[in-house]
């Protein structure tokens, strides 16, 4: 004789008050206990790979101040520009360099800010390239 014999051919109880938990929960139920929460997005985040600012030589800056230069002489014609740029991180040390493509509206001197037909917003101390399209 086995040892659940005698309850192998019941049925599971019902109850009128409680109706059966969906599979989708039941499932959930026996998912992975995390014993420390938050600290798979920590280890993650801990992996992310961050840029330093590169420092731009003089010939570099030369270049830029000329590109910037041509750009306030045709901001009028509102040119499309490709513009890398450095954004900080808000996490970590360091940050990366975006790239954005659209067209130029103004640029903004008190802000000191290009800003983009679109409403985006890049500072002009953040520019490492701009590129007429």
């Amino acid at each position: 004789m086995n040892d659940y014999d005698d309850m192998k051919d019941l049925t599971r109880p019902h109850y009128d008050d409680l109706p059966p938990m969906p599979l989708s929960d039941r499932a959930a139920q026996f998912s992975p206990f995390a014993a420390l929460v938050g600290y798979d997005d920590a280890v993650a985040e801990t992996e992310r790979i961050t840029d330093d600012r590169r420092e731009m030589m003089e010939d570099e800056i030369s270049i830029l101040n000329d590109k910037f230069r041509n750009l306030e002489d045709n901001v009028e014609a509102r040119p499309e520009v490709r513009v890398t740029f450095y954004v900080q991180d808000r996490h970590k040390a360091g940050g990366s360099y975006i790239t954005k493509e659209g067209r130029i509206r103004l640029i903004d001197h008190y802000n000191n800010e290009l800003v983009f037909t679109d409403g985006d917003k890049v500072p002009v101390a953040d520019v490492y390239d701009i590129v007429m399209l």
